[in-house]
């Protein structure tokens, strides 16, 4: 035994020796093939993306309630606005992961207080919702601000609308995963940064964002975007997508 512990430390220790005197060349550890494609920027959207809404038309949304008809919120001057109780909006096509752009303004007339005051949500997936509300000096639960992963995460930081109230949401997002028979192999995740500034990192989603009571874990496939009709005009504008 001893023999054979002692045959092994010399083997491992002339290996070692070998490696440390083998002369690398710069190219020993350079590769070209598998190269990633070109993007480029087209008013600031990347050419790869889905745009989902320019400024002039519905055509990539239709009714959350009933998706055989077509989306029924207002588009004026570029800006897509929420028609109250007309319900939420939702995208004819599904994804999993995927990077996604969206600006959002606060109503022109500020009603309300708390979670009645310009409130909105952009749903991942259907499921997740990344909260949309008035956050200028509207006092409500952290965990249901503007920026949050709404009941489950509050944003690192409070980010202020922008001198032309606008507000941007840059969102990264990885969808949970299961298998054949619907158990959970992964959780989501999701990365937000609002005007720039990063306010979720890698958070993970516990399940559904539920009103009442504590997440979901529901087994799924690919889902839509979803913009949500909460009764206040909140208003959108160049929103893209990024499959990833």
């Amino acid at each position: 035994m001893k023999i054979q512990l002692g045959s092994t430390l010399l083997f491992l220790a002339l290996s070692i020796t070998s490696m440390a005197q083998t002369k690398f060349k710069p190219e020993d550890t350079e590769f070209y093939s598998s190269k990633p494609p070109v993007v480029t920027l087209k008013n600031q959207v990347p050419s790869d993306a889905i745009v989902l809404f320019d400024g002039t038309n519905l055509d990539q949304w239709v009714s959350r309630n009933n998706p055989e008809q077509p989306a029924d919120w207002t588009v004026e001057s570029g800006v897509l606005t929420v028609k109250p109780k007309t319900g939420d909006i939702q995208t004819k096509q599904v994804f999993e992961d995927f990077q996604l752009h969206v600006e959002w303004k606060s109503p022109e007339v500020i009603k309300g207080q708390g979670q009645g005051r310009g409130n909105s949500g952009i749903f991942l997936q259907g499921l997740y919702e990344i909260q949309v509300l008035d956050n200028d000096d509207n006092p409500t639960y952290v965990n249901g601000q503007a920026g949050s992963l709404y009941k489950q995460r509050p944003p690192l930081v409070e980010v202020r609308a922008k001198e032309d109230k606008w507000h941007l949401y840059d969102i990264v997002y990885k969808a949970p995963r299961f298998n054949k028979d619907g158990m959970l192999i992964s959780k989501g995740s999701v990365t937000v940064l609002h005007n720039g500034i990063l306010i979720q990192n890698n958070t993970q989603i516990e399940g559904t964002t539920e009103y009442i009571g504590l997440p979901k874990m529901q087994a799924h496939g690919a889902g839509p975007v979803i913009l949500q009709d909460h009764g206040d005009l909140v208003n959108f504008r160049n929103i893209w997508i990024r499959p990833l």
